[in-house]
C-alpha cells in the first residue's frame, strides 16, 4: 500500500510538471495574475507532496529503529530454549528439555552433562549435539574485568523500604544473587519479605525493579492484606500489587524443589524481579531428622540452593531466602547465654552471596547486620516494623 501511494504521488507530480511545460509558452497570452496564481498553486502542490513523502520516509525509519531497539532489549534477556531448533535440534527434544525444567538456552548450558543424560528420551549423542548448539548461543569463555564492571553497573537494587538499611546495602537488595536473611522468631524476616514484594514493583527511579514477585511459603506466614497496607504507602493500586505476586505453598522439600521448575517456566513468559523463599530450611528440619540423615539433607539442600542460583543467573532476579536459627549451648559460656547460629551449616553459608542477621531491638525496632558479602562492609542499621512495612526508626 505504501509503494502504491508513492507511485501515485510520483505520477501526479509528473503530470503536473507536464502541464506546467505545456502552459509555459502560453503565459504571455494569458492573464498575468491568473497565470501567477496557477503557478503558485502548482508549486505548492508539488512541495506538499514532496514533504509528505519525506515525512512518511522519516516515520518508516523511526519504526525500524524502534523494532531494532526491541530486538536488542530481548537479546539482553534469557534466550528461550526454542532457539535451539534453529541449530538443528528437533522440536520433540526441545519439548523434553522444557518438561525437565530447562526452559532457556542458559539453563541448558549451565546444567551438568549427567543431568541432561537423565532426561528420558534423549540419548548420549543428542546430549552432545544439544550442548554444542547451546554453547554457540551463550558465551562461556573469559571476559575482561572492565566488561564485567560495566555489566555490574547495570545491576538493579531493590529498596528495602528503609533508607538506613538501604545505606548499608549500598542501594538495596541486589538482583542476580542470593541474599540470606536469618534471625530468631519475630525479628522481621517475613515482614521484610512482604515489603520487598511491593517495592520490587516500583519504577527504577523509585528504587524498584519494575517486575513481579514470586513467593514460596514454607511456613504459612504469607498475608496478602499486609501487601495492601504497604501498597497504600507507595500509592500503588492494591489489586494490581496482589496480581503481580505469584504465590505457592510448599509442603515438603521435594515439592519445594519442584516449584522451582514451575518458577523457571513462568519467568520465561513474564518479567519477575524478585524470588522469595520463606523459609528455605523450615521443611528440611522436619523431613530429615537425626544425624543419620544429615548427609542426605545437606545434599538435597545444596541442590535446592544451586537451583536458586541458576534462576538468579538466568533471569537476573533478586533471590531472597529466610533462614531459621538454632541455639548452640557452650558449656564454657554458661553465663553468656546460648549462641545463635543459622541452620544449614557451611552449605548455606557458601551458597548465599550476602548474609544479613536480624535481631530484636526496643519495641518495634529491629537491627540488621551485614555478616558476609563480597562487596559490602560489615555494618549495622536500625529499622522499624510498622503498618507500612519496613520503615526508618522514628526517634
Amino acid at each position: 500500500l505504501f509503494i502504491s501511494s508513492i507511485e501515485t504521488a510520483c505520477q501526479a507530480r509528473f503530470c503536473l510538471q507536464y502541464i506546467w511545460r505545456l502552459l509555459t509558452p502560453l503565459k504571455y497570452f494569458l492573464f498575468p495574475p491568473f497565470f501567477h496564481l496557477f503557478q503558485h498553486h502548482l508549486l505548492l502542490s508539488v512541495a506538499s507532496r514532496k514533504l509528505a513523502m519525506e515525512q512518511q520516509q522519516h516515520r518508516n525509519q523511526k519504526s525500524m529503529q524502534d523494532q531494532n531497539d526491541e530486538i536488542e532489549d530481548v537479546q539482553h534477556g534469557p534466550s528461550p530454549v526454542e532457539q535451539l531448533q534453529a541449530s538443528g535440534i528437533a522440536a520433540l527434544d526441545v519439548k523434553k528439555l522444557k518438561d525437565a525444567g530447562l526452559c532457556t538456552v542458559e539453563s541448558v548450558v549451565y546444567a551438568p552433562r549427567k543431568e541432561l543424560l537423565h532426561i528420558k528420551g534423549i540419548s548420549e549423542a543428542k546430549v552432545d549435539k544439544i550442548i554444542e548448539a547451546a554453547s554457540k548461543l551463550v558465551p562461556l569463555g573469559f571476559t575482561s574485568a572492565s566488561q564485567l564492571h560495566a555489566q555490574r553497573l547495570e545491576i538493579i537494587q531493590i529498596t528495602s523500604g528503609s533508607k538506613e538499611l538501604d545505606k548499608i546495602l549500598e542501594g538495596g537488595i541486589e538482583t542476580g544473587s542470593i541474599t540470606e536473611i536469618y534471625g530468631e522468631f519475630r525479628c522481621g524476616k517475613t515482614q521484610l519479605c512482604h515489603t520487598l514484594c511491593v517495592t520490587c514493583q516500583l519504577p527504577l527511579d523509585q528504587g524498584g525493579g519494575e517486575g513481579k514477585a514470586m513467593y514460596i511459603d514454607a511456613e504459612g506466614t504469607f498475608r496478602p492484606q499486609r501487601l495492601l497496607q504497604i501498597a497504600d504507602r507507595y500509592g500503588l493500586n492494591g489489586p494490581d500489587v496482589l496480581e503481580n505476586v505469584a504465590y505457592a505453598r510448599a509442603y515438603n522439600t521435594d515439592h519445594q524443589s519442584r516449584l522451582l521448575l514451575e518458577a523457571a517456566s513462568m519467568m520465561v513468559e513474564t518479567r519477575f524481579a524478585l524470588m522469595i523463599v520463606d523459609s528455605a530450611t523450615a521443611l528440611y528440619r522436619t523431613d530429615f531428622s537425626g544425624r543419620g540423615e544429615l548427609s542426605a539433607r545437606q545434599m538435597h539442600l545444596a541442590k535446592f540452593l544451586r537451583s536458586l542460583q541458576k534462576l538468579a543467573d538466568e533471569f537476573g532476579v533478586a533471590v531472597v531466602i529466610t533462614n531459621q536459627v538454632v541455639a548452640q549451648v557452650d558449656g564454657s559460656a554458661v553465663f553468656a547465654g546460648p549462641q545463635i547460629k543459622p541452620i544449614g551449616g557451611n552449605i548455606m553459608a557458601h551458597a548465599s552471596t550476602t548474609r544479613l542477621a536480624l535481631r530484636k531491638g526496643r519495641a518495634e525496632e529491629r537491627i540488621c547486620k551485614v555478616v558476609s558479602s563480597p562487596c559490602l562492609a560489615e555494618a549495622e542499621a536500625r529499622f522499624q516494623i510498622s503498618v507500612e512495612g519496613v520503615t526508618d526508626v522514628k526517634d
